[in-house]
């Protein structure tokens, strides 16, 4: 199947965004005033962003604000935002998501998205392209569309032509009349290219493209032979594409919430068949609510382990409604509800042991995504081992919800003691102790004021520090086990050695036994 693009185009995005918030007059408002952007290049003012009265006035981008105000002494300028901007073309991003997943910023002001195998959903190219036109100007957004068979050629025909749609492996006869600017070039190579009496891309398509490449670089012929259809970019979408996505659209906007769960549990359960179908389960399920004046809505949830039951993930979606703060408001109403899943794993039929357990598994296993839901995957906690010898690095708190690591805990030794206690103190708290002989387990230790009397004790067990993290300076460490006279257990090392020319070592006390 050929590759299909539709560029969208917003010329006026910046004034069209103010017009929207209010900043800027409505058009067609009495005694309406062209409004221009500036912002501060070199040392002096300039236009970046024209509204459509402004452009019709002759001002341009580039110019500077004391010529525009010198020709339209009522110009009415305000300061650029840039950053708003772009956050709001990411929203519009959002909103095309309805269309494809395969979405990107194509700046300036501009989308490109990747329909191929999407538009026989929507009425075909043309019923997509007319239903995204309406869209974004009920938005009170002023666009211009194309759709052909490369990201290059949509983009150009949008910017530099006449739009619409460009019919499979004809974009070089729609697109050779289009003048050099547009290859998105710096304006000096167009200049040059002008004065070589190459003005349009026809002039260019008729030289040899080693030629071009000569005089104008490689990148120059590359764009012309993508613009003209002989080339193919893939495009880098803002979100990565789901493995596996369902969908509802409506014919008139959804705006009965009582019903809404309803298309909710229909899209659970045909997602839960994909994924059976292929073996696999799902880690993250996220809802995506579409609302007809543009607004989305994404609900995600997290499960610890790889899942497709239906009745959990429901579940699931009611505590995560329940603990929103902001419910879920269909305003006018719901055009589309999407339910991707970004992230699959294998997932086999599950064999139930005999002893319980597996049932036992699986409960806690619930409760921990019921927990996650409620709360947020940075609230709810589990340790995972760490592959290092180091005991205040045995052990990392990870996301509930996130995967486990590759290493595993170590199993203890049958009918051994455990060789690591279950609290550690950190920083280590120092003790003062006595050995019966140099390098010795103690025989007495003191403890916050208490003096202990070591019935029992084995070690050492020497831990040599990572140099890598800790520096070649840090000292090694003598471990023990040791029992006092009273059943209390305690993990103690030693820093230093006995040693006449050396100072007299440290003991700390790093853990306690249950």
């Amino acid at each position: 199947m050929p590759r299909r693009y539709l560029a969208l185009w917003f010329p006026y995005l910046a004034t069209d965004r103010l017009r929207r918030t209010g900043a800027i007059p409505a058009s067609g408002a009495p005694a309406e005033r062209p409004h221009v952007l500036t912002e501060m290049q070199g040392n002096a003012l300039r236009l970046v962003d024209c509204d459509q009265r402004a452009v019709a006035l002759g001002l341009t981008r580039g110019m500077t604000l004391a010529d525009a105000r010198a020709r339209i002494p009522d110009l009415v300028a305000l300061e650029a935002q840039p950053q708003a901007d772009r956050e709001f073309l990411e929203a519009l991003a959002g909103f095309c998501d309805r269309f494809t997943p395969l979405v990107a910023l194509d700046e300036p002001h501009g989308l490109m998205l990747d329909i191929t195998g999407c538009a026989h959903l929507f009425g075909g190219e043309a019923g997509l392209g007319t239903l995204a036109a309406r869209a974004m100007q009920r938005g009170g957004l002023q666009l211009k569309a194309a759709i052909a068979g490369t990201p290059d050629a949509a983009r150009a025909s949008a910017r530099h032509g006449r739009g619409g749609i460009i019919p499979p492996g004809q974009e070089e006869r729609w697109l050779r009349p289009l003048p050099t600017a547009a290859l998105d070039t710096d304006a000096e190579t167009v200049i040059a290219l002008s004065r070589a009496g190459l003005k349009m891309l026809d002039h260019l398509a008729e030289r040899p493209s080693e030629t071009l490449s000569a005089r104008f670089g490689e990148e120059l012929a590359t764009k012309l032979r993508r613009i003209l259809g002989h080339e193919d970019r893939r495009i880098t979408p803002l979100r990565p594409p789901p493995d596996c996505v369902v969908e509802r659209h409506f014919a008139e906007p959804f705006a009965d919430t009582a019903s809404l769960e309803a298309v909710v549990v229909r899209l659970i359960g045909e997602a839960a068949r994909v994924l059976e179908a292929r073996g696999e389960g799902g880690r993250v399920f996220e809802l995506g609510f579409f609302r007809s004046d543009g607004a989305v809505r994404r609900l995600a949830i997290e499960t610890g382990r790889p899942s497709r039951d239906a009745k959990a993930l429901l579940r699931l979606y009611r505590e995560r409604v329940e603990t929103l703060s902001d419910p879920l408001d269909p305003g006018f109403g719901f055009d589309a509800i999407k339910l991707a899943v970004p992230l699959c794993e294998p997932l086999d039929t599950p064999q139930h042991s005999l002893d319980g357990r597996a049932v036992e598994e699986e409960a806690v296993a619930d409760l921990v995504d019921r927990l996650v839901t409620r709360f947020g995957r940075d609230r709810v906690l589990r340790f995972a081992a760490q592959d290092t010898h180091h005991p205040v690095r045995a052990a990392k708190a990870l996301s509930a919800a996130a995967p486990l690591p590759e290493a595993a805990w170590s199993a203890p030794e049958p009918e051994e003691p455990p060789a690591r206690p279950l609290q550690l103190f950190e920083p280590p708290q120092p003790v003062e102790a006595i050995a019966e002989v140099p390098d010795g387990p103690p025989i007495r230790f003191r403890w916050r004021r208490l003096i202990h009397d070591v019935a029992r004790a084995e070690g050492p067990e020497r831990i040599a520090p990572e140099w890598w993290r800790d520096g070649s300076d840090e000292p090694m460490r003598d471990y023990y086990r040791v029992e006092d006279a009273e059943g209390r257990r305690f993990w103690l090392y030693r820093i230093g050695f006995y040693e006449a020319d050396s100072a007299p070592p440290r003991w700390f006390l790093h853990g306690l036994f249950a």
